[in-house]
């Protein structure tokens, strides 16, 4: 008869913060770099260091292993709010936005692909960050009022989860394009709401 040591006990596993691995929604290939199904990468750790990975993570701010996107989201309320409060021209503040927009292409490009070849991680918030401005742009500087900033929170949070057409489609274009292009999508959405209601 087989003897057996005596049983170790084992203490239970407390979760790490910072996390050494970001959960990361997986996809076929670069060209589909969004899905449903969220995983752990446990052998490809974050390079966190990278330029493009504290660029598309905004300054780790999607390192947080809770809902990073609304978090994205609330950064580009708080970049909207800035610009609103800056006083700015609407073509200074039009430009502002788009060079953000088209920056986060290349910066979220190569964020994916030093996070995880064959997956769009969750923690590239650069997307939600930049698209909130750019919806918030058909409401005037000096109708920007804290209700308005809170609903447009929500209608896009709505919408980048939701994906309404064509958001869906957009975020099937390849690399960064397709990262960017979705929250573009529900930007887009949130602005048509946003005019209606203003009426």
């Amino acid at each position: 008869m087989e003897r057996r040591g005596p049983r170790q006990e084992t203490s239970p596993a407390f979760p790490r913060w910072p996390p050494p691995v970001l959960p990361s929604r997986t996809f076929p290939s670069l060209s589909h770099h969004h899905s449903t199904t969220d995983s752990c990468h446990a052998d490809h750790p974050v390079p966190w260091a990278a330029p493009a990975v504290i660029a598309a993570t905004c300054g780790w701010l999607g390192r947080f292993p809770f809902a990073p996107g609304t978090l994205g989201a609330a950064a580009g309320i708080a970049l909207s709010a800035g610009l609103t409060h800056l006083g700015i021209s609407p073509l200074a503040e039009l430009a502002a936005v788009v060079a953000l927009c088209a920056l986060g292409i290349p910066i979220c490009t190569a964020a994916a692909r030093r996070m995880g070849r064959g997956a769009d991680p969750g923690g590239i918030v650069w997307d939600e960050m930049a698209s909130v401005p750019l919806g918030l742009l058909v409401i005037p500087a000096a109708e920007r009022t804290v209700t308005v900033f809170v609903v447009a929170f929500v209608l896009h949070r709505i919408f980048d989860i939701w994906k309404p057409f064509p958001c869906r489609q957009l975020e099937r274009l390849p690399g960064g394009l397709g990262i960017m292009a979705d929250d573009w999508g529900a930007a887009a959405w949130m602005a048509a709401i946003l005019l209606v209601a203003r009426g």
